[in-house]
């Protein structure tokens, strides 16, 4: 029934999401946090290459994965149009097996959060472990569910180049408070001329943590050396729940 990161849903980040687009200052935050990095990087969740590509620019060497093989796709041709050519990967983040360790491992943006269930969360914090050398970091976002109201209805429109429209109306489902999961329905419409002539429905799930729960959980994984920092600033401990939560945690 529903698409996960479809072509229609590509489209309109590779419009609304540009390459070195900075949420909040979340490019220039994670390239400052790993300026003494050497080795090499891994992006989970590399969407279409907002992220990536500045990365690339600034020499890093650095791979992506991510389970849609629209977004791979766009952000394989992003890169092959700047002459960068990076190892990306089409994988689930519960389960990969990549043949190469990262010093930093980094998940920007919330993209954390889209893994619904609890325990493929847990198993993708284990693949992370498992994928960091001795001494590598990983670096993650987190969001709250602040000002959820169920049943509202938001909608935008996206002209494009050629003359076709998307139309993107998001319907807040449902707040599950006991397993920590906030629901809604994205409904994707391109059309030309006045048709409709390409749709889809994504169902688009959050899980959020507790600030001291994600400790505890990054911590029975074995992850040590944990901060937490807010809004992009390092060490600046959360005052609301509006704020972009960051764990920084380090195998030892």
């Amino acid at each position: 029934m529903f698409s996960y990161y479809g072509a229609l849903c590509t489209e309109v980040y590779d419009f609304t999401k540009q390459v070195g687009y900075s949420i909040d200052g979340d490019i220039e935050y994670y390239l400052e946090r790993l300026k003494t990095c050497k080795g090499r990087v891994l992006e989970a969740a590399v969407g279409s290459g907002r992220f990536i590509i500045p990365f690339l620019e600034a020499g890093y060497i650095i791979d992506g994965i991510d389970y849609s093989p629209e977004m791979l796709n766009s952000c394989r041709e992003r890169c092959e149009e700047r002459g960068y050519n990076p190892k990306l990967y089409e994988e689930n983040l519960k389960e990969f097996s990549l043949p190469s360790n990262y010093e930093a491992i980094i998940i920007p943006t919330g993209s954390f959060c889209l893994i619904e269930n609890r325990e493929d969360s847990l198993a993708a914090l284990k693949c992370f472990f498992k994928h960091l050398v001795s001494g590598g970091r990983l670096i993650v976002d987190l969001v709250l569910p602040h000002g959820w109201e169920t049943g509202a209805i938001s909608t935008s429109t996206l002209s494009l180049p050629s003359g076709d429209g998307i139309t993107m109306e998001s319907k807040s489902i449902e707040i599950d408070w006991l397993n920590q999961i906030t629901v809604s329905y994205i409904k994707y419409e391109k059309w030309r001329k006045g048709k409709l002539i390409e749709s889809e429905l994504q169902k688009f799930a959050m899980r959020w943590y507790g600030i001291e729960e994600f400790k505890l959980v990054l911590e029975s994984i074995g992850f040590s050396d944990i901060t937490c920092s807010a809004d992009y600033k390092y060490k600046e401990q959360p005052s609301n729940a509006s704020q972009i939560i960051t764990f920084e945690a380090v195998r030892k």
